[in-house]
């Protein structure tokens, strides 16, 4: 994705939602997105049993739905797994793996969201891989270092080409349902360390969207999504109240615009410089 062009946000439910109280939020999040250019794409990424019922609600709308975990099996006695192939059956095209959730509760280790990344890309799926950071690994130093490693198992898994197919949601633990966010400077410092672990990786993988999913608010969001190294969101609890969610996607529009209008900025003080250079040398 280029960071000049597009803009993602994606809503995570977690374990939220009732069969009807869906249908009201999917249709109004359906109607309401259909005003946004193409160059904001919007998913959401709802519990299992909804796949059905987003696939039904959102198939005529710009909106992609989504899994919030796949396993990193493909088949087989596992007992309450869903494997990604299950998940391609209802159209699914996000699937959200190495949440912090999964990683803390379900103690997940780097190798295994490795595992289901190559799991949700075998089945046609784009993953989006989860990395962040606790309060103390942050108070301690360590940010980069836990990212690093929580990325690398990713990236040493994948060829470069599969690598361009994923998308990456950086969430510091500690503004997941806290009501607390990283700063603005926070967020970039980390998304322009990630940036760079891509570039890396190769020239394929530098431009893999990168979103920051730590309490993204209709407040801060256009804030976020303006700086260089941030792509779009990934959505907590905003995304389960329609006017929040979509004002989110409003403001990563504004976002879009804003860098455009600067850009045209640019290009016209430096095609005015030109003009002026010109007439001097005559």
């Amino acid at each position: 994705m280029s960071k000049e062009q597009a803009k993602l946000v994606v809503g995570n439910w977690k374990m939220h939602g009732r069969i009807n109280e869906n249908a009201a939020l999917l249709t109004e999040v359906a109607v309401g997105t259909s005003a946004l250019e193409k160059s904001v794409r919007v998913g959401v990424c709802v519990p299992c049993p909804y796949l059905a019922q987003s696939q039904a609600l959102l198939g005529r709308s710009i909106v992609r739905w989504g899994v919030q975990d796949v396993s990193a099996h493909s088949h087989g006695a596992y007992t309450g797994e869903v494997a990604a192939e299950m998940a391609a059956d209802f159209g699914v095209t996000y699937a959200i793996v190495g949440h912090s959730e999964r990683r803390a509760y379900h103690r997940e280790s780097p190798e295994v969201v490795a595992e289901k990344t190559l799991r949700a890309l075998d089945a046609g799926l784009t993953p989006i891989v989860c990395v962040g950071e606790t309060l103390e690994e942050r108070e301690s130093g360590a940010t980069e270092q836990v990212i690093a490693t929580q990325l690398d198992a990713v990236l040493l898994a994948l060829g470069d080409g599969q690598a361009a197919q994923i998308v990456i949601a950086y969430e510091p633990v500690w503004a997941i349902g806290t009501g607390k966010s990283a700063s603005a400077t926070q967020a970039q410092d980390v998304h322009a360390f990630v940036r760079t672990k891509l570039v890396e990786k190769g020239a394929a993988v530098a431009n893999v969207p990168l979103l920051y999913g730590g309490s993204v608010k209709p407040e801060n969001a256009q804030e976020l999504f303006g700086q260089r190294d941030i792509d779009g969101g990934l959505i907590g609890g905003a995304s389960l109240k329609s006017k929040d969610f979509l004002a989110i996607c409003r403001a990563a529009q504004t976002a879009l615009q804003k860098r455009r209008d600067a850009r045209g900025g640019r290009k016209s003080a430096s095609g005015h410089a030109s003009v002026t250079e010109t007439s001097r040398s005559r």
